[in-house]
């Protein structure tokens, strides 16, 4: 984003961008335990951000990458029989989502939010010239939150640590896929866009704002 700070730091609709999520998560009756993985040496700095220590809160520094990142994580989430793992790049995370994603890991290895893609899918060739129109039935655009039984995460993440893989995941509930296990999709039924550059930034603050602004 540029900002010269962590993005979960930053302004947005007048807060730091995590704290949309973690209200989320804190009215969440399904939630008994938020552990907040942030870039090492800013621990202090979120902290302060959030108001200071909470009980129910452990920030812990995350790796270089996204794996790493879930994997320290997961180190703090001792006992737990299930997980979530939230982007906090999604501010519009609701309770309602969070108890649906948790109720589709029922029976299976874990479930993500997520949402049908609607677009037409080209390939690019050389030059940025069509090389194919890809058929977007029964393809899916993944989301977070991503739930997941905790022991199957755990062998999800050792077994690409083991692997040499850990480091090419770009979601956790493909780490679980990569091991057999089962994964539910949960359709999202809202607006669940990622801050991942400027130009989504007044997306989202009007999000945020509600449907009167």
């Amino acid at each position: 984003m540029g900002a010269g700070m962590p993005k979960a730091l930053l302004p947005v609709a007048g807060r730091p961008l995590m704290c949309w999520s973690l209200d989320a998560l804190a009215a969440s009756p399904d939630v008994d335990r938020v552990v907040l993985v942030v870039p090492d040496g800013c621990a202090r700095e979120v902290e302060m951000a959030v108001g200071g220590p909470s009980e129910g809160m452990v920030i812990v520094a995350g790796g270089a990458t996204r794996a790493q990142s879930v994997a320290a994580g997961l180190a703090a989430t001792s006992g737990a029989d299930g997980v979530l793992v939230h982007d906090t790049a999604r501010p519009l995370l609701t309770p309602g989502l969070v108890s649906r994603v948790l109720e589709g890991v029922e029976g299976v290895d874990g479930a993500l939010a997520a949402s049908p893609l609607t677009d037409t899918l080209k390939r690019a060739g050389d030059g940025l010239v069509v090389a194919a129109t890809v058929d977007r039935m029964g393809l899916w655009r993944a989301e977070t939150p991503q739930a997941f039984v905790a022991t199957r995460l755990h062998e999800a993440i050792a077994a690409a640590d083991r692997e040499g893989r850990i480091d090419q995941a770009t979601d956790c509930a493909s780490l679980v896929e990569a091991i057999g296990g089962v994964v539910r999709l949960v359709p999202s039924g809202m607006a669940n866009p990622k801050l991942t550059t400027p130009a989504d930034m007044e997306l989202i603050e009007r999000l945020l704002a509600g449907p009167s602004q």
